[in-house]
């Protein structure tokens, strides 16, 4: 039943400052590493993970500071790199030789990108999935602009923490239950809809926005391939389009899905992340 629902939902993919003339397969056994976003947790991916594990693949999801299954107060979290931490730990634990994949999902975009600055050797490819994709983080008003979800057409939305007190910017965020369904899963299966208001938690959002990162060149010798979600209404269109736009990946695909395609669209998901991992994608700006 979903995968024909799916049939609905198309994927189209464009083609970015790449070259496709030559590919290569790689090997079944690739390594994909999934990091969530705010208030997420490694729960997301449950539908993805089933379907990659059972083709061969290899998957590693991660649990940042204060999401999922780790234990951490959000509204204690104050700093990135502290937020962002255990996919730091993770990334300095694999091997020297070993390469993965890694998908960012929303704010998780920030967590690969400052992977891809530290440990540009062992990653193979970074995929944006409506994530937020810009190379230094938050440096500038507009960095701001086109990298913070802005639900303000919808009214009071966030339920808010503020772990430093009352006078000053709030610690932590989520989007209150009422409104969940209707901004982040308004395409997605009601019983996954229903299960995100059951796990999901407040994010630290004062770390999140203080995300900044130094250029050393190491971020470009990663390969980039960004996922477009054409029907959603956190991270929209047009936020999705300038950071494409102000650091060009090598390719951009597009589903017709809300804000989370893992549970909206897992088949097409799926088989775009498969696609991505599968050809070794040349960028121009890369040299």
């Amino acid at each position: 039943m979903l995968a024909s629902a799916e049939k609905a939902m198309p994927a189209t993919v464009r083609k970015e400052a790449v070259d496709m003339t030559e590919t290569r397969t790689i090997p079944l056994k690739q390594h994909f590493v999934l990091v969530h976003g705010i208030g997420g947790g490694s729960w997301c991916w449950f539908k993805i993970r089933t379907l990659m594990e059972n083709s061969g693949y290899k998957v590693s999801c991660i649990d940042l500071k204060s999401a999922g299954i780790d234990r951490s107060d959000a509204d204690s979290i104050t700093s990135f790199d502290d937020y962002n931490q255990p996919l730091m730990d993770f990334m300095s634990t694999l091997p020297e030789d070993e390469q993965v994949i890694l998908v960012g999902h929303s704010a998780g975009g920030l967590s690969i990108t400052q992977a891809c600055h530290k440990f540009s050797k062992k990653i193979r490819l970074a995929v944006y999935l409506a994530a937020t994709m810009l190379k230094l983080g938050y440096q500038t008003e507009e960095d701001m602009k086109d990298g913070v979800p802005n639900l303000s057409e919808f009214g009071d939305v966030y339920e808010l923490g503020f772990g430093l007190g009352k006078d000053k910017p709030p610690t932590s965020a989520v989007v209150k239950k009422e409104f969940q369904r209707k901004i982040i899963y308004h395409l997605s299966p009601h019983e996954d809809s229903t299960l995100a208001a059951m796990l999901l938690k407040p994010g630290p959002v004062l770390a999140l926005t203080s995300a900044r990162f130094d250029d050393e060149g190491e971020a470009e010798k990663v390969r980039r391939v960004y996922i477009r979600t054409k029907q959603d209404k956190v991270v929209k269109g047009e936020q999705q389009e300038a950071m494409i736009k102000k650091w060009p990946p090598c390719a951009v695909y597009e589903v017709d899905s809300d804000h989370s395609p893992f549970f909206s669209t897992p088949f097409v998901l799926f088989g775009l992340l498969v696609k991505a991992a599968a050809f070794d994608v040349g960028c121009n700006f890369l040299g």
